[in-house]
C-alpha cells in the first residue's frame, strides 16, 4: 500500500491548523500538528516528515528561528518547508527564504494553492531522474551520487542548489532568465516567485566557495556559468 506523504504542520491557531489538515487528509497527505516549535520537535525526532508546514509567528521561537535551526541540522536539512505567514511584504518573503524556506504561502490562502505549492515542492525534492557527470574545470557535479566537488575537494550543496547548479553545468556559457530557471529547474513557475531565484544563487554561491565566481549575474538578463573567470 502506498504510504501517504507526511505534512508536519507547525500552527499555533487550532482552526487554522485543523482546517489545512482537513484538505490535506482529503487529498491524500498523511496531517500531524504541532502547536509551537517544541512539539515539533518532537515530531521531528520521531519520524521524519516529507515536508514542514510553518507558522512565521510562533510562541517561543518563531518560525524564522525553527527554519535556520533545521537548515542547519544534518538530519532535517532537506525537508521541504512552506512559511505560512500574514507578511506579505517583498522583504518579509526573502528572510523567509534566506533563513531557508523553500517557498512562501502568503495568509489568507486558497487550499488549492495550498495543494499545488506542497506538491511542487515536494516534486523538486525527488532525486535527480539522469545518472551522468559534468566537469566544467575544476567544477565536477555528479548526478549520480549527488555529490559536487571543486579541485577534488567535496563541496556542501542543498538539493534546489544541486538541481540549479545541474542546470546551469549542462547549459555552460549560455545566460539564462530568472523565469527560464523556474521553469527548468523548479518545473512549476506559476507558483514560485523570480526573486525565489536570486535567493537559491546566493545559497549556491556560498556552497561554491571559491568556485562562486563561476556563476555570473548578467545585468537586466539573468545568469551564466562559466568557465572563462579570470584568476584572483
Amino acid at each position: 500500500m502506498k504510504r501517504h506523504p507526511r505534512v508536519l504542520i507547525v500552527e499555533d491557531e487550532s482552526a487554522i491548523a485543523e482546517l489545512i489538515a482537513v484538505n490535506l487528509r482529503h487529498n491524500g497527505f498523511d496531517p500531524i500538528w504541532a502547536e509551537d516549535g517544541d512539539s515539533a520537535q518532537r515530531e521531528l525526532d520521531a519520524v521524519l516528515p516529507d515536508v514542514i508546514l510553518l507558522d512565521w509567528m510562533l510562541p517561543g521561537q518563531s518560525g524564522l528561528q525553527l527554519a535556520r535551526k533545521w537548515r542547519g541540522d544534518a538530519r532535517t536539512k532537506v525537508i521541504p518547508i512552506l512559511m505560512l505567514t500574514a507578511r506579505g511584504d517583498e522583504p518579509d518573503k526573502v528572510a523567509g527564504l534566506d533563513a531557508g524556506a523553500d517557498d512562501y504561502i502568503t495568509k489568507p490562502f486558497s487550499t488549492q494553492e495550498m495543494l499545488a505549492r506542497i506538491r511542487a515542492v515536494l516534486r523538486r525534492r525527488a532525486p535527480e531522474q539522469v545518472g551522468d557527470s559534468v566537469t566544467i574545470g575544476a567544477l565536477v557535479l555528479d548526478a549520480a551520487t549527488h555529490r559536487v566537488s571543486w579541485e577534488g575537494q567535496p563541496l556542501k550543496v542543498g538539493p534546489t542548489e544541486f538541481k540549479l547548479l545541474n542546470y546551469l553545468m549542462k547549459h555552460a556559457e549560455r545566460v539564462h532568465s530568472r523565469a527560464q530557471l523556474l521553469d527548468k529547474v523548479w518545473g512549476d513557475h506559476v507558483f514560485i516567485e523570480e526573486r525565489t531565484v536570486d535567493v537559491h544563487v546566493k545559497r549556491l554561491r556560498e556552497s561554491l566557495g571559491e568556485a562562486a565566481r563561476m556563476v555570473e549575474t548578467v545585468r537586466g538578463a539573468g545568469y551564466r556559468l562559466t568557465s572563462q573567470v579570470s584568476s584572483l
